[in-house]
């Protein structure tokens, strides 16, 4: 499998072209606003930060054009535009030193491969040759406020589930072992999941727990822009939920999971953990007899569908009957269905719909006050590359997190949202087998008052004079 396709280009590679110019970094810190316009964006408080120009080790697989370090780490390099007012904003962080494991030779989309030394040398970065270095900045001894792991792209195994073998878990023990040497603990942001493997993930959560290590990860998906705006309140009480999605099912099952899991987090759950009992993978006409059997609603899907921006005319079965995998791409029946079974008895459902939709929706029945059941929705909103403007509000919130110790939300969604993949793609090569989950029955933690979303205008908001 290759891992150079961004979300869009699943289906529309061909697509991509230049990104915005680095124009933000003749941008002076003068001109960077006060912490408290931050939460004017996101639409949350922010914690007391910590004051002072942040130094941040940033530790990649590899650097190229449109991957997710070149997202990630070319905005805090670069800055970026909110618009909230404020325009071009630069984040108060140093990259101090920057780590690539691979520095790949023509394989990125646009052909250009490796960036990262070029970006390094353009911005002063030390350019570190270990992970040792990049946080030690050679001293031996911890020496920035904050790191970034950014394990995503690159040149690596598939396993028999089609996870590619990716080595967050490697790094962040590499991490762990300065940590401990150091005697202090920096806030950690690990991009997407935690680990392919489920075990691997809760023994990275309990080890950052043990040493005191204050962890983010995931992906902007929780974060990015919802069209309309949801913030379903806390403790309702939730009757069903699906998430209507598309690409690779483990690369975009992923995105599709956490969608389903930033929303239902804040159901009323009875007392019960947030942890799910058993997870089922289907896929072909089997997503359809589940759908007539009442297995998940087609009320709620054709309510999803209605936020879609992408979605294609005509029967939604014969649709996906018709896509055809991207040449060299693992192949699957379409569509695909996660089926997620949760410790207080709700029950939420993915369909992967591959030639009817190129975005993310949600839908989801949740009780009113008097007792009468309501559907919303909403479109998780994933601008297109090349800028890719999703990674602006998971940057914010990572910067946020990083002076504050305060990760947005706690690290277990995503050890919860990551274990239910490696669950239902071992349900896949078993035969679409029901499979328990008691290593994930037990996972809990508190859904945030405020999930955080992007509140800025996607783009310039000012009126034209003339309707």
């Amino acid at each position: 499998m290759q891992d150079d396709l961004t979300r869009r280009g699943f289906l529309n590679a061909a697509s991509l072209s230049v990104m915005l110019p680095g124009a933000g970094a003749a941008l002076a810190t003068a001109d960077r606003p006060s912490p408290a316009a931050i939460p004017h964006a996101l639409g949350g408080p922010l914690a007391e930060p910590k004051q002072g120009r942040l130094k941040v080790a940033a530790l990649a697989s590899t650097y190229y054009y449109l991957s997710h370090a070149y997202h990630i780490v070319g905005r805090f390099l670069d800055g970026f535009v909110v618009n909230d007012g404020r325009g071009h904003f630069r984040p108060d962080v140093e990259i101090s030193s920057l780590y690539i494991e691979q520095f790949p030779d023509g394989v990125a989309p646009s052909g250009v491969g490796d960036l990262g030394r070029a970006k390094a040398a353009e911005h002063g970065v030390r350019l570190s040759p270990t992970i040792e270095d990049a946080l030690t900045l050679g001293s031996g001894e911890l020496a920035v406020d904050a790191i970034l792991l950014i394990a995503e792209h690159g040149d690596y195994p598939l396993n028999e589930k089609l996870q590619k073998r990716y080595p967050r878990g490697a790094y962040f023990r590499e991490v762990l072992d300065v940590v401990r040497r150091s005697g202090r603990g920096v806030p950690v942001f690990i991009d997407k999941h935690l680990s392919y493997d489920r075990s691997e993930a809760a023994e990275m959560i309990a080890s950052a727990r043990e040493l005191g290590v204050p962890l983010m990860a995931g992906s902007s998906l929780p974060v990015t822009w919802r069209i309309p705006h949801l913030e379903v309140p806390l403790g309702k009480t939730w009757q069903d939920a699906l998430v209507a999605s598309r690409g690779e099912i483990e690369i975009f099952g992923f995105h599709a999971l956490e969608t389903l899991q930033c929303m239902v987090e804040r159901r009323d759950r009875g007392g019960k953990p947030q942890g799910v009992v058993a997870v089922t993978y289907l896929e072909g006409d089997a997503v359809w007899e589940a759908g007539d059997a009442g297995r998940w609603s087609w009320d709620l899907l054709d309510e999803a569908l209605s936020r879609s921006y992408t979605r294609n005319p005509g029967d939604v079965q014969q649709n996906t009957r018709d896509f055809v995998h991207p040449a060299g791409r693992p192949t699957f029946l379409q569509p695909v269905a996660f089926l997620v079974e949760y410790a207080d008895g709700f029950e939420g459902t993915v369909l992967i719909l591959n030639g009817h939709v190129d975005d993310t929706t949600i839908a989801s029945r949740v009780v009113n006050d008097d007792g009468t059941p309501t559907d919303v929705s909403t479109l998780v909103y994933l601008p297109a590359p090349p800028g890719a403007d999703f990674f602006t509000p998971l940057v914010l919130r990572i910067e946020d997190f990083f002076r504050t110790g305060h990760p947005p939300y706690p690290a277990e969604r995503t050890q919860l949202t990551g274990g239910i993949l490696d669950v239902a793609l071992e349900s896949r090569i078993r035969g679409s087998v029901r499979i328990e989950t008691p290593e994930l029955a037990s996972i809990d933690y508190e859904a945030p008052e405020d999930s955080g979303f992007i509140q800025a205008p996607v783009a310039n908001p000012k009126p034209n004079p003339w309707p």
